[in-house]
């Protein structure tokens, strides 16, 4: 059994995507309909509940026996397909007081509405043998409808719970009979005579006669009632024998919903439309439905429903339970693609980061190193600036004094020439001209340095203490700031300094040590400051 269950599972999994219907906006929407209703069974339940209570009530009261009949019959119809068993409890009550009153007319009713409800309960055997201790003949017209009803819902039940061909066989034989002769005891032109034809034409194979009369049916059926769930439930057994998947769905749909919002719970609607969703795909609803029905064939207390759910239930519950492992493995696989996915962005995130840091780190050496690159160009600017400013202002100095020499060898020779002996013995010794000279080439390279750097002096004596400062013509160095002028253009060797200065090394050693006990406390590193001093400017030049 299990084996055969499992291949059936198989196969309907394998053509599963070919039976998955077309998308209906009606049925979708009856679908979720049907959805919600379910989820509020316990609303509609408790509703029926009130309603068979208020009933309870007008039978507590001590009644006449014809009476408490007639009101426990409205108890056993509110019953009759809710719960069975209640059902049954109060019809052997009716049984009971027809008993006792000798009314047969009752007595036989409470029979044949015991009957029917042991029929619909899966009861078969004590179901016919009621309905066999009663004679046919000695019934009343409205009682042999009830009878030829009975028997028929009788063995539709049957034919439902044994699936079996030969049973099946004699049940709808004996229907045939029955439903003739319940066509002819019923007033022509009567719905209920109109329900009866259309299922012997059903029976017969005449499906579109079928349908339009069950349609008329259809169409006088007052919504949210019994008998509109029954009609519905008539039309999609005819569509389902015209083939037409879409009305019989539809048609199920409208009585299920019915049934459910009345609270019966003895709901084939329910059953079917759940077998009908499995072999069109929808597996989730079907598995739901399924269990409503049998949550609902269990509270009605039915064994044969609980036996026809049970043959259903096993494929549905597998084809679920199947489909839940297959998304539980996708979601798994899922879920392991998904974090080998995060994990290879985390590694690329990583990589990437450790990229932006060396990007980031070559940036900030770049940057350093073009700061420097443009403090070199900057030194070499200046550099170029001073080379060609003191090349040039030099190299005319060194054309003045070779004018100088010559005129000085031609005063020479004319003296020699004219005997004048003393007069170069006198030009000889005196030094009013070298000092002369010296102070034409210490001018002239103060107007140089200050053409570069107008603002040295006023520079400079920011980093003197207050008093200490240097007050200068404009132009003009002393020998103090002559030194350190030397050593922003770059000239830091002592012996260069003093030799261009005309002084001993150990003098420029003190007139630096003079001029840096003048400097503020804060100033650190003077030498190096005083050579940072102001900004060549090529606009000067």
């Amino acid at each position: 059994m299990k084996r055969i269950l499992l291949t059936k599972t198989l196969i309907l999994l394998f053509f599963l995507p070919f039976f998955v219907r077309a998308k209906d906006p009606t049925i979708d929407s009856l679908l979720r309909v049907l959805d919600q209703s379910i989820k509020e069974r316990n609303v509609y339940t408790k509703r029926k509940e009130g309603q068979i209570d208020s009933l309870k009530i007008l039978i507590s009261k001590t009644l006449p026996a014809l009476e408490r009949i007639r009101l426990q019959d409205n108890l056993i119809s509110a019953y009759q397909s809710f719960k069975c068993d209640s059902a049954l409890v109060y019809i052997q009550k009716n049984i009971e007081l027809a008993t006792s009153i000798n009314n047969q007319h009752s007595l036989l009713e409470s029979k044949l509405k015991s009957a029917f409800v042991l029929a619909m309960s899966g009861l078969f055997t004590q179901s016919r043998d009621i309905l066999d201790s009663i004679t046919y003949s000695s019934l009343p017209t409205h009682l042999k409808i009830f009878y030829c009803w009975s028997i028929i819902r009788y063995n539709e039940n049957l034919i439902k719970y044994t699936a079996n061909e030969e049973y099946t066989k004699f049940c709808k034989e004996e229907n045939y009979r029955y439903r003739d002769t319940l066509i002819h005891l019923l007033g022509e032109g009567s719905d209920m005579y109109k329900k009866e034809k259309s299922f012997q034409l059903l029976a017969k194979g005449a499906f579109a006669e079928a349908a339009e009369i069950q349609s008329q049916l259809f169409a006088n059926e007052k919504p949210n009632t019994h008998g509109y769930a029954m009609s519905a439930m008539g039309l999609s057994i005819v569509y389902e024998e015209l083939g037409n998947n879409r009305l019989k769905e539809y048609y199920l749909l409208l009585a299920a919903i019915t049934d459910v919002k009345l609270a019966v719970k003895e709901n084939e609607a329910l059953l079917k439309l759940a077998i009908y969703l499995q072999e069109h795909g929808d597996t989730d609803r079907a598995y739901t439905y399924i269990n409503a029905a049998l949550e609902d064939a269990n509270f009605f207390n039915s064994r044969f429903r609980n036996a026809v759910i049970a043959r259903s239930q096993p494929l549905i519950q597998a084809t679920y339970l199947h489909k839940i492992a297959q998304q539980s493995k996708n979601l798994r696989q899922f879920a392991l693609g998904l974090s080998v996915l995060v994990l290879g962005l985390i590694l690329t995130l990583y990589f990437l980061y450790k990229q932006i840091i060396k990007v980031s780190e070559a940036r900030k050496h770049l940057k350093i190193v073009n700061e420097q690159l443009r403090l070199v160009n900057i030194h070499l600017d200046e550099a170029n600036l001073i080379r060609e400013r003191y090349l040039g202002h030099y190299i005319n100095q060194c054309g003045v004094y070779l004018d100088k020499l010559d005129e000085f060898r031609k005063s020479v020779q004319r003296k020699i020439k004219a005997g004048q002996i003393e007069d170069l013995q006198r030009i000889n010794i005196s030094s009013r001209a070298q000092q002369r000279d010296a102070e034409e080439l210490y001018a002239s390279f103060d107007k140089t340095f200050f053409q570069m750097y107008p603002n040295f002096l006023k520079e400079f004596n920011t980093m003197l203490r207050e008093g200490e400062q240097y007050d200068l013509e404009k132009n003009q160095l002393n020998t103090e700031l002559r030194i350190f002028a030397l050593m922003r253009l770059g000239i830091s060797d002592v012996n260069q300094i003093a030799l261009f200065l005309k002084y001993s090394i150990q003098t420029i050693y003190n007139y630096k040590s003079k001029v840096k006990n003048k400097a503020l406390p804060k100033i650190e590193h003077f030498e190096d400051k005083v050579k940072q001093i102001g900004v060549f400017n090529r606009a000067n030049i």
